[in-house]
Parts: structure tokens; C-alpha cells; sequence
């Protein structure tokens, strides 16, 4: 059985100011690029406990939560009635689902530095997109490690956001967009983080 990883975790996910911070500075930033409307069924990609999706769920129809770690979608039910859309959750690896439907857009909170094949994760999420449809995925800007007490996990030490805007459109992505979202104030030092926009072709 797959070790989850934040099973000590989960209980306490939404307790950190910052974390919360963090989400809905994501979610205004993602709101501000992407025109979203109450048709909208969304997948939230790596969701944890529904942060990004409690602050993005007054503006669409629908969310589909998808998290490998039951723990954090235990918490992700506990509150489901919170919500201002409708909500569902998918339990397993995006990489290894065959998905049920093709959503109207993706977003993401801190969640694609924990999937070690970035450009095969843009060409799955390019699959499971209605034409048309858009990514929203927020990440850290390049780190040098120290985001993570502990990196168990973790492939990506942030990324490089023009090498990621170009793996998107080599996947078949259009339009790819970075933007400023949040910065994360830690003991150590300040961790910016950025978000990416893109569309797939009508």
C-alpha cells in the first residue's frame, strides 16, 4: 500500500494562517486570469483539504477534488457542506487514472512539485480538458530546497516558469501566462510563488 505521506498532517492542514493565505491570494489570482462561470465542472488537482477549492467554488458549478492521500480528503469531506458548489472527490495518482469525464478547467495549489514528470503531467491534463478548457497551476518559483523541512516526495525544488510555459505548449497548450500569486514569508526566507494560465486549442 502507497505510503500517504501527510497522514500526520491533514488534521492540522488548515490550521496555518499562511497555508490559508497562501490559497486564497491563489485562488483571486486565478479568478483575475481566467473567466469562470457557474457551467464550470473544475478538477483540483492535488486538493488536499479543498483550500483552493473552498475560495473558487462561489465562481463555478462543480469541483472534483483529486488527492492521493486519503487522509487529506478525509478533511476534504469533513467541510464539504461549506462549499458553494457542488463537490466530489477522486482518491489516486493522476498519472495512473483513467479519469471519468473531461472538466472545463484544472487548478492547482503547491501540488505539481510533488509529480517527479512535469511535461507527461501537462499532456495528461491537455487530455482530460474539454476544448477550450484551461489550466490554473500554482507552484513555487525555483528554490534552492529549503521550502520543505523535510523533502520527502518532493521532485521539484520550484520550477523554472519559462521552461515550464514552453513544456506547456509543447504539450498543446496556447496562450501560457506566469503571474505573480504570493509570497510565502518563512523563518528562513521569503518563497515566491507563481501561477500559470494556459488553454487548450477550441
Amino acid at each position: 500500500m502507497k505510503k500517504d505521506l501527510f497522514a500526520h498532517k491533514s488534521k492540522s492542514w488548515d490550521m496555518k494562517s499562511r497555508r490559508v493565505q497562501n490559497a486564497k491570494a491563489i485562488a483571486e489570482t486565478i479568478v483575475e486570469n481566467v473567466p469562470l462561470h457557474k457551467n464550470m465542472h473544475l478538477l483540483d488537482l492535488g486538493a488536499g483539504t479543498g483550500l483552493l477549492s473552498f475560495f473558487i467554488a462561489p465562481k463555478v458549478g462543480k469541483i472534483t477534488a483529486l488527492d492521493n492521500s486519503p487522509s487529506m480528503l478525509e478533511m476534504f469531506h469533513e467541510k464539504q457542506n461549506e462549499f458553494a458548489c457542488e463537490t466530489e472527490s477522486i482518491e489516486g495518482d493522476i498519472m495512473k487514472l483513467d479519469l471519468p469525464q473531461v472538466y472545463d478547467g484544472i487548478i492547482s495549489s503547491m501540488t505539481i512539485h510533488h509529480i517527479e514528470d512535469t511535461k507527461a503531467l501537462l499532456q495528461k491534463l491537455h487530455e482530460v480538458l474539454k476544448p477550450g478548457g484551461f489550466i490554473a497551476l500554482a507552484d513555487l518559483y525555483k528554490e534552492d530546497g529549503s521550502f520543505h523541512s523535510d523533502n520527502e516526495g518532493v521532485f521539484h525544488y520550484g520550477f523554472d516558469t519559462e521552461k515550464l510555459m514552453q513544456d506547456a505548449k509543447n504539450a498543446g497548450f496556447e496562450n501560457p501566462k506566469i503571474s505573480h500569486a504570493y509570497t510565502i514569508q518563512k523563518p528562513q526566507k521569503n518563497y515566491d510563488v507563481f501561477l500559470l494560465t494556459a488553454h487548450k486549442p477550441v
